[in-house]
């Protein structure tokens, strides 16, 4: 399969995505989050067996997602999985930190899917099971002062680096992006790595 050039820009030499795109003036619209596609995310991050492991994970969550009806949405990714935090600390990410923006319904509504899919709704079950730090906000409700603090929490929280403060960008994907194309090419590149694997043990 052919990757496309990706949407992301490269890290800095900080080794963080930088939080407006290179070049552009500082009030262009081209910034963080960026948005791309579950192909383009593993092509520019899937570059270790730790790596792709995790976008699988990743899949399967947005797979539940959608058998679970929340499908019409978006979601933020972030965490040292965007970052170089193999250069940088000297070990592979361990998950991937997710938002998902999503109409949830009402109270009633929400205690079922709760019910239904709890490693959905519990940060510490969708680690354990998709490897996904994941939280949700909902978006079919009204836009007023409590809402915004919300958004502007996650956006606060993941355009800063939390050891230092630094100053990062993270990225967007769209719920009804199609994941195949992205699981052909993850398992296209266990299958190339691992027959070098075998190659350099002969």
């Amino acid at each position: 399969m052919v990757m496309h050039e990706s949407h992301i820009p490269e890290w800095d030499i900080h080794g963080v995505l930088p939080p407006i795109r290179p070049g552009e003036k500082p009030i262009s619209s081209d910034r963080s989050p960026y948005r791309t596609s579950v192909l383009e995310l593993c092509g520019r991050f899937g570059h270790t067996r730790e790596r792709r492991g995790i976008l699988r994970g990743l899949a399967e969550l947005r797979k539940a997602l959608r058998s679970a009806g929340l499908a019409d949405g978006f979601q933020w990714i972030d965490g040292s999985f965007v970052e170089d935090v193999e250069a940088n600390r000297g070990r592979a990410p361990g998950d991937i930190d997710v938002v998902t923006f999503v109409g949830l319904g009402g109270v009633e509504r929400q205690r079922q899917l709760i019910a239904a899919h709890p490693d959905l709704f519990s940060s510490q079950r969708a680690k354990r099971r998709y490897l996904v730090d994941h939280y949700f906000v909902a978006t079919d409700i009204a836009f007023d002062a409590n809402q915004a603090r919300w958004v502007s929490y996650w956006y606060s929280m993941w355009s800063h680096r939390r050891e230092d403060g630094r100053w990062k960008g993270f990225v967007q994907l769209s719920l009804s992006d199609s994941d195949t194309p992205a699981l052909e090419w993850l398992s296209e590149q266990d299958m190339t790595t691992g027959s070098e694997e075998t190659s350099n043990e002969r």
